[in-house]
């Protein structure tokens, strides 16, 4: 009877021209592969089928490796850099170099491989609908920012609205490729327009959600919330009970386009006695915005799965 090949737990620290490669198991030495198609390729065949690969998220460097180590079928994970942080304090480590990192990578896919999430990877139309909503909320930082800065200075108002407006040209720009996407897909124009019912909730917004719900299957509203990193945190321990703080694990311009919403939300009939509920209860005003950002989310998650509809009466059914 043939012996089964044995499967490894690889971890992989990616760089812009290289990527530093271990094994947990030590079944080859530590090695540097060039970040190219051909290099990868003839180290990921070497490899036994089914085996499990650790990299860390870094903007666009990884995509290559993830991608085809996926199309190979392996086990990709793809890691917060925080959460691999916390666990090279957890497990001890005292320095940080390439090596390292990737022999970190390795133990933490071995050991832990059974609680992390296995990375799929998005489509064209899903990774450029992402890369422009991030673009879009850095270019409105930057107008903001701009603002700030030439605020009271005399002689430079003409100059700031010249450049307000080329800011404004960009970013229409990308609302306009945005909403090409959603529309090229029936199916995703579908849930846009129908998330577009939830009060307060704009194109842009509802693009980014529908655009995560597509790309995560979550089983339920909690996990999506915790997905958006909207979750509260619990710090208790014995009788000591700590203050609540939001994990902020998920993507940021999701939560942060999400908390947008809420305030634009909280003016409206539909949301005002919500947000004014949990005012009269001692919560701060940003603790509010939260829970309404939260909402927001269960509800987008709801109406996307079920396909049910926008129904105001249920978002203050049962307060007291």
């Amino acid at each position: 009877m043939q012996t089964p090949t044995k499967v490894l737990d690889i971890g992989a620290d990616v760089a812009k021209d290289e990527i530093v490669v271990a094994c947990s198991e030590g079944s080859f030495p530590v090695r540097k592969i060039a970040n190219q198609r051909t290099a990868l390729l003839a180290f990921l065949k070497g490899l036994p089928p089914n085996s499990r690969i650790g990299m860390e998220s870094t903007g666009i460097y990884h995509e290559l490796f993830a991608n085809l180590a996926h199309k190979l079928g392996f086990i990709v994970f793809v890691l917060n850099p925080k959460d691999a942080r916390h666990y090279a304090k957890g497990v001890g480590k005292r320095g940080k170099t390439d090596r390292v990192d990737a022999e970190l990578l390795a133990r933490m896919v071995a050991k832990e491989h059974a609680d992390l999430h296995a990375w799929v990877p998005p489509t064209p139309e899903q990774r450029e609908i992402n890369r422009l909503l991030k673009r879009r909320a850095k270019l409105s930082a930057l107008r903001q920012a701009l603002g700030m800065s030439l605020k009271g200075m005399v002689g430079f108002s003409t100059d700031l609205k010249t450049l307000r407006q080329r800011f404004d040209q960009v970013i229409a720009r990308i609302d306009q490729r945005v909403k090409e996407l959603v529309e090229a897909n029936p199916d995703r124009k579908e849930h846009v327009t129908h998330l577009r019912t939830i009060t307060g909730v704009g194109p842009v917004v509802s693009a980014a959600l529908v655009n995560s719900l597509e790309r995560m299957p979550l089983k339920n509203a909690d996990a999506f919330v915790a997905f958006t990193g909207l979750d509260p945190r619990p710090d208790d321990s014995g009788r000591h009970q700590g203050k609540r703080r939001l994990s902020k694990r998920g993507p940021s311009e999701l939560r942060r386009l999400l908390y947008l919403a809420a305030m634009s939300a909280k003016k409206t009939k539909a949301w005002k006695p919500l947000f004014e509920h949990y005012r009269a209860k001692g919560l701060s005003t940003t603790a509010c915005f939260v829970i309404l950002a939260r909402r927001i989310a269960r509800t987008a998650w709801s109406m996307y799965s079920y396909k049910t509809e926008f129904d105001p009466v249920r978002l203050t059914k049962g307060l007291t």
